[in-house]
Formats: structure tokens, C-alpha cells, sequence
């Protein structure tokens, strides 16, 4: 006698002559979706992370971020890890907020007052002709940077060489009152190099601002900075294309909140370090970073971006 509703009614699933209960099917999938949320969230948190430590180290972060996902065979989308860095433009504007106050207040004052050579006027005009190179270039470069950790290793030894050399002949007489437009200029050519991976936004400023003769924590400071505009607008820019690629906002959302963390806590350990050490240690470790790749890659390793 057949009965009077359905079995897809009462929970069964035809399949092959066996019934098959679709609660069960539907828990499987949700179960499975649920490790996929977790394991998501797992991996964001760590690469918040490794992110938030190397942005503001002159270390490169989108060099670690490569390394790291090639090495534990991480498939995030290159959008996902790069709006990620949201977390590190939270951090460098929170901590430097009271700094921005002062510029935007003492520029707006000084053009009003036709003040040209006021410290905030000269330090705002630096800071907004010295993002339009990188800002340019990225724009018109952006599909065509390579991302190979070979790239990667070589470009971390030279750039090692190049902060040593600044370290070396940088007098480091020069205080923040000091700067002048064309630093700004200067150290934001510098900061097109950061477009290759491997080479560091805040490396390539800090290198730059010690080859211009600033002083250590001065040098620091003004490439934060300087670089809160490019990493604001490029953060900006990934960030939509995240979030209309990407399955669940869950892990991005604490690839964020890891960011921020270990962002803020970098930018204030590297300043307070700088008062007192040099940047040596970012040699040394920059050269071992690059030599340790450039190994793995001659022993047969074999990366997912290689």
C-alpha cells in the first residue's frame, strides 16, 4: 500500500534502489562547511599574523605571506591576503593619529597663511608628492610584478645590502624638524621598489630616509607616514575585490582583527627599538631569509608560486 505522502517528506532520499536519509546528507554538509569556516578562520588568524609582524619590519610582509603559503600549501586568494593589510592601515593611523592631527591642522594653517616653509606644510606637500610615484606605477605594473620566491630570495639579499650600506654612511644628524619636500619625494621613489616583492615598503623607505642622513626613529617615523596613503588606497582597492570573491566574511574579519593586533604592537616595538639599537639585525636577517629560499630552491623545492 503506498503512502499517502512522499518520502522525500518524511526525510528519506531515493538513491539507487536505497533510501537514503536527506537530514543526514544536509548534516554532512553542514558539517563540512563548518571545518571549512574553521580551518579558513585558522589560517587568516595565522597569516594576520605573519602580516601584521613583517608589515612595519623592514622584512617585507608580502614576501613572508608568499613564503608562508607555499610552504604549508595555503590556497588563499592573492585578494583575500591582500585585504587582509586592512588590519595594518587600522593599526598605523590609530597609533599615529595625534601625528596626522598635527600635519593636516599646521598645512591647512600654513596655506592659509601662505606659510611655505612651516615643518607641517613641507612634511604634508613630501608625504603627498612622495605616494604619486608608487601609486602610478603600481597602477599601470600591478598585473605584471612576479611573485616567485627565486625573485623573492635574491631581492631580500640585495635589499640587505643596501640597508647595511645606509647603516654604514647614513650620518643620522637629521631630526624630524629637518625634513624637506623633496625627502618626501625621495623616499617615495624609494617605496615604488615595494612593488616587488620581497623588497618591503618600510625597508625600502627606512633605507632610503637613512641614505638622506635622518636619524634612526626619525627615518622610521616618516616612512610610516609615508606610507599610510599607498597602503590605504591599495588596501582599499583589494578589499572590494575580496569581498566579492571570497565564501564567508568569517575569516576575513579576523585576518583583520590579527592584523590590527600584531601590526600596532610591531610599529611600537620597532620605534622604541630604534632608539636605542641600529639595523643590523634586518640585515642579518634578511640575508639568512633570502639564503635559506635560494637553498631550499637549489635542494629540488618546488613552491606553489615558483
Amino acid at each position: 500500500m503506498p503512502l499517502p505522502i512522499p518520502l522525500e517528506m518524511l526525510g528519506w532520499l531515493p538513491c539507487k534502489g536505497v533510501n537514503v536519509p536527506v537530514l543526514t546528507v544536509i548534516e554532512a554538509s553542514t558539517n563540512s562547511s563548518t571545518v571549512g569556516v574553521l580551518q579558513g578562520s585558522l589560517q587568516a588568524a595565522v597569516l594576520g599574523l605573519v602580516q601584521g609582524i613583517t608589515e612595519f619590519l623592514p622584512i617585507s610582509s608580502t614576501a613572508h605571506l608568499i613564503i608562508f603559503r607555499d610552504v604549508f600549501g595555503w590556497q588563499q586568494q592573492k585578494y583575500f591576503v591582500d585585504a587582509i593589510q586592512f588590519g595594518s592601515v587600522i593599526a598605523v593611523v590609530w597609533y599615529f593619529w595625534s601625528d596626522l592631527q598635527q600635519i593636516f591642522s599646521g598645512a591647512w594653517q600654513a596655506f592659509q597663511q601662505k606659510d611655505w616653509t612651516r615643518e607641517e606644510w613641507k612634511i604634508f606637500v613630501g608625504i603627498a608628492v612622495g605616494t604619486l610615484p608608487a601609486l602610478i606605477i603600481g597602477f599601470l605594473l600591478k598585473d605584471f610584478i612576479p611573485e616567485s620566491p627565486l625573485v623573492i630570495a635574491i631581492v631580500s639579499i640585495v635589499m640587505a645590502l643596501l640597508l647595511g650600506l645606509a647603516e654604514k654612511i647614513g650620518t643620522r644628524k637629521r631630526g624630524f624638524e629637518s625634513l624637506e619636500i623633496k625627502d618626501g619625494v625621495l623616499v617615495g621613489l624609494g617605496q615604488t621598489l615595494a612593488l616587488i616583492p620581497g623588497v618591503s615598503r618600510s625597508g625600502s623607505t627606512l633605507t632610503a630616509a637613512l641614505f638622506l642622513g635622518l636619524q634612526r626613529t626619525t627615518a622610521a617615523r616618516f616612512s610610516f607616514l609615508l606610507g599610510i596613503p599607498t597602503l590605504t588606497i591599495a588596501t582599499l582597492y583589494q578589499s572590494t575585490k575580496a569581498i566579492g570573491n571570497i565564501e564567508s566574511l568569517i575569516p576575513l574579519l579576523i585576518g583583520i582583527i590579527s592584523t590590527f593586533i600584531f601590526s600596532y604592537l610591531s610599529i611600537a616595538w620597532l620605534l622604541r627599538y630604534l632608539q636605542r639599537q641600529s639595523t643590523w639585525i634586518f640585515v642579518w636577517y634578511r640575508l639568512a631569509f633570502g639564503a635559506v629560499i635560494l637553498g631550499a630552491i637549489t635542494a629540488g623545492w618546488k613552491p606553489v608560486g615558483g
